[in-house]
């Protein structure tokens, strides 16, 4: 499965998490036939926190994880890609996508996110330069 999703920088310098399924994890979706990457990045973020992005840069890093479905393994590949916001807008969980919570963070308040996230958003915030 192919995937793509965004590390969002608010004007304030403050980062973009949400929570789902108990553990903090950062805003992707999965591509849609005859999408690009990057515009796969762009909509999923937006769909998922209720913004609209001001600016997505190059390619952060590739990460890969494996869950099952059905009984089967998946291998999800997901394309992260930094991205700007203007000022620091309200956020809209997507309630239907599982999304609990969805906050602006300051880098240094990070420690709460580290202790309950995925391997693989840890190698996207170091990626990113925020760790």
């Amino acid at each position: 499965i192919k995937a793509a999703g965004g590390l969002v920088e608010s004007a304030q310098g403050n980062f973009l998490f949400i929570f789902r399924n108990k553990k903090w994890d950062l805003p992707k979706g999965k591509l849609e036939d005859g999408e690009k990457m990057k515009e796969t990045a762009v909509r999923e973020v937006e769909e998922e926190c209720g913004v609209k992005i001001l600016k997505r840069e190059d390619k952060l890093c590739k990460t890969y994880h494996v869950y099952t479905l059905g009984g089967k393994f998946i291998l999800k590949k997901t394309n992260w890609y930094k991205m700007t916001v203007k000022g620091e807008p309200n956020l809209i969980p997507q309630k239907e996508e599982g999304i609990d919570q969805a906050v602006w963070l300051n880098r240094k308040l990070l420690a709460p996110v580290l202790k309950n996230t995925f391997p693989s958003i840890v190698h996207v915030l170091d990626a990113g330069g925020i760790l």
